[in-house]
């Protein structure tokens, strides 16, 4: 066997590759066409966000062979225009989670998989089917690699997102087992994201998902016009896990082990907030409900959850806020806007100067429990202890975060996509997702969710073009 063909790197390829959709499954792709409805909606509503406006304006106008930017007018240059899909995606931190990686992959997958589609003809169901696989290999690589002291310092999504976009574009773009390979070794290379960010309520952390996807456009481009790259960029002695982990890797890595896809264990959040931060929020609703007279009388809170959720950065922060970013990253924050307000939505994360939701941060404490801990990641669980003026306390706990569901998520994608291309264009585009693995061109879809021409963006509004 010759080298090229030997180590982890080829071994993931090769089943990469070898998956179709029949393969696959109903229940896999189903759960594929809910992560894609839901990444459109953040997409759509993300799209006046200053990220999302900074990374559309890198996409210059492209006469041919360009790609679209969802709920903008194009077509664009190929590669900024996946960046400016990326970033508006993750624009809201909303978007889809797979706790075992701790990474957002559908904002690299979709992206990726949507922009090559425009290039290489190529059916729905084989998009749908890319895309599963491109969740599969970040979610495999992320739950070997990913440990809260990594993510301390380095950004999940970062360090996987490069091999999730390279393989689900290597099957868009049709490259054999020796391309893909070294397209895969190569996105190695681009594995990056630093979570300083975290610290400061830099901007930073929105572009990583679009510097992923660039990344590895041109990972897929050089690998086509024959660029070549290390079979063992994963295990070697200067590879991915020794430089990432500070360790070897400790075993093969298998998509689809036991006939399962990891794309079954993402979650879209039903609040557009940290993923850590979802289930104590849930449980503070819950908890507030109980007391009467309003979250003055609450004296102190106490949240605890998982060993994950309290390492991570910015989550265990009290303040102060100078963005809405810290805001949505900080268990504290969360915990005290839900108990403030009464209730858990977007609006509680412009609030930063409220001295209500100031008071109680200051109050809370972030501990972890090791029965939740131990159940992470494929639980995440959180109770809520509020003490009360009077020395008594209300509680209330979930063993797991509650997701948002169909309902909850075909609301938000029709109320967002509605508002930037209009009600009738909107209906379309749900109806092309619920029927994509019938689609006989699959880039037909990132056609429609842009805005027809430029300087129409008014009137398709209006006018449900």
């Amino acid at each position: 066997m010759d080298s090229k063909d030997k180590g982890a790197a080829a071994g993931i390829v090769a089943q990469a590759l070898a998956a179709t959709p029949e393969s696959l499954g109903g229940e896999a792709l189903a759960h594929a066409r809910r992560c894609l409805l839901d990444y459109l909606s953040c997409a759509f509503e993300a799209l006046p966000l200053p990220w999302s406006e900074q990374a559309a304006a890198l996409a210059a106008p492209a006469a041919a062979g360009g790609a679209h930017i969802v709920g903008r007018a194009g077509p664009r240059t190929l590669a900024e225009a996946a960046f400016a899909n990326a970033v508006a995606g993750h624009g809201l931190v909303r978007e889809d989670m797979h706790a075992g990686a701790v990474a957002h992959l559908g904002v690299v997958v979709w992206p990726t998989v949507l922009a090559l589609a425009e290039r290489h003809r190529v059916s729905g169901a084989q998009a749908l089917a890319a895309a599963v696989v491109g969740y599969e290999v970040g979610a495999r690589i992320g739950r070997a690699v990913i440990d809260p002291q990594l993510a301390r310092l380095f950004r999940p999504t970062g360090l996987v997102g490069p091999f999730a976009a390279a393989l689900a574009g290597a099957r868009v773009a049709g490259l054999d087992a020796g391309r893909a390979r070294h397209a895969f070794a190569l996105a190695g290379n681009c594995c990056a994201g630093l979570n300083e960010w975290a610290h400061t309520g830099g901007s930073e952390m929105y572009f990583h998902p679009g510097f992923a996807v660039r990344n590895a456009l041109a990972c897929l481009d050089l690998a086509g016009l024959g660029a070549r790259a290390s079979a063992s960029i994963l295990e070697g002695e200067a590879g991915f896990f020794r430089a990432y982990a500070r360790a070897p890797l400790a075993r093969d890595i298998a998509l689809f082990e036991g006939g399962r896809a990891e794309i079954a264990a993402v979650f879209n959040k039903p609040a557009p907030a940290c993923n850590f931060a979802q289930t104590p929020c849930q449980a503070a609703l819950r908890a507030v409900g109980d007391v009467a007279g309003g979250s003055r009388r609450i004296a102190a809170v106490r949240v605890e959850t998982t060993l994950a959720a309290v390492a991570y950065p910015g989550c265990a922060s009290r303040g102060p806020f100078d963005t809405a970013l810290q805001a949505k990253m900080s268990i504290c924050f969360g915990v005290a806007a839900v108990l403030a307000r009464g209730a858990l939505e977007e609006a509680n994360y412009a609030r930063l100067d409220d001295p209500e939701i100031a008071r109680l941060a200051a109050a809370t404490t972030l501990a972890e429990d090791a029965a939740y801990t131990a159940a992470f990641p494929a639980r995440q669980g959180a109770r809520v202890t509020l003490e009360l003026d009077d020395g008594s306390r209300v509680s209330a706990e979930l063993d797991d975060v509650v997701a948002a569901g169909e309902a909850q998520i075909r609301e938000r994608f029709r109320r967002a996509a509605a508002a930037a291309v209009g009600a009738q264009r909107a209906g379309r585009i749900e109806a092309m997702v619920d029927g994509y693995g019938r689609e006989a061109d699959a880039g037909e879809l990132a056609r429609l969710c842009a805005l027809p021409a430029a300087g129409q963006g008014r009137a398709a509004r209006a006018g449900g073009a």
